[in-house]
């Protein structure tokens, strides 16, 4: 049977006691990655008196789980195994749907624990009233690709959930204030740690909160769709210098003068702005 376990995302104690029972009593550990896994078993003995179990802890990830089926399938069926990401929900944002994927196919019988996840906690925290949210996680880490999912984010009309590392979120900040400088947004810097950071207000705001402000830490960021016309201070210029594709260019550019996005898509095809 595969168990898949959600451990904590930064306070060791958010560990559940079902998850603590499992690992005492599991016969194989997968995991992310295997430092990251020993570390926080080590915490977990330390502060928990956890007896460790003298069982294998296997890398199984995105990248090798091909190659590492093979020499897991009999594990699956007939002993207790465990999968452990290194911080969160797995199969959320992190490995861990190959495995559930496979023991469905199978007809492999698996659990999934309830624990941690940045995604609920970070709307929870961020006060919106939609009561709804579309959870994106990370962007795509460059080119036309990212400023185009950008737009789709925005165009969807609803609350949307983005994970952003460090040395990215000056960068999402700035792209989004380029499309449009009064979206308003929560965003969460190293949720349940000593250094936790919450941040609501209009995007061209957090800019400059960012300036101010060590980036350091993994970001959570709500961001709520402008649903009116785009604030003229951002100018056309700026939004044809956005490196996106015409299609979603065109869409901004409809918003922002009031013309058809056909008509715009038209006029950028024969380069009139």
């Amino acid at each position: 049977m595969l168990t898949l376990i959600p451990t904590p995302i930064g306070n060791i104690a958010d560990i559940t006691f079902r998850a603590l029972e499992l690992i005492k009593s599991c016969d194989l550990i997968l995991c992310e990655d295997t430092r990251v896994t020993k570390h926080l078993l080590q915490l977990l003995s330390n502060r928990y008196n956890l007896e460790l179990p003298n069982v294998d802890i296997v890398s199984f990830h995105e990248h090798n789980q091909e190659s590492k089926l093979p020499h897991i399938k009999d594990a699956l069926s007939k002993k207790s195994v465990l999968y452990l990401s290194d911080a969160g929900m797995p199969a959320i944002s992190d490995p861990g749907q190959y495995l559930v994927e496979y023991c469905q196919k199978e007809e492999i019988e698996y659990d999934i624990l309830p624990g941690a996840s940045a995604a609920p906690l970070v709307y929870a925290a961020s006060g919106f009233d939609s009561g709804r949210f579309y959870f994106y996680g990370f962007l795509p880490k460059k080119g036309k690709e990212r400023g185009s999912e950008l737009v789709k984010i925005l165009d969807l009309g609803i609350d949307t959930i983005i994970y952003e590392a460090p040395h990215r979120i000056e960068k999402l900040a700035n792209e989004l204030a380029k499309i449009d400088k009064n979206i308003e947004i929560f965003a969460a810097k190293e949720l349940t740690k000593r250094y936790q950071r919450y941040f609501r207000g209009k995007v061209e705001e957090f800019v400059q909160f960012l300036q101010k402000n060590s980036t350091k830490g993994e970001w959570a960021v709500v961001v709520k769709p402008n649903n009116g016309a785009i604030d003229m201070q951002v100018t056309l210029q700026d939004i044809l210098d956005l490196d996106i594709p015409p299609k979603p260019k065109a869409k901004l550019l409809a918003k922002a003068t009031g013309k058809s996005i056909k008509e715009c898509y038209e006029e950028l095809k024969k380069s009139k702005f």
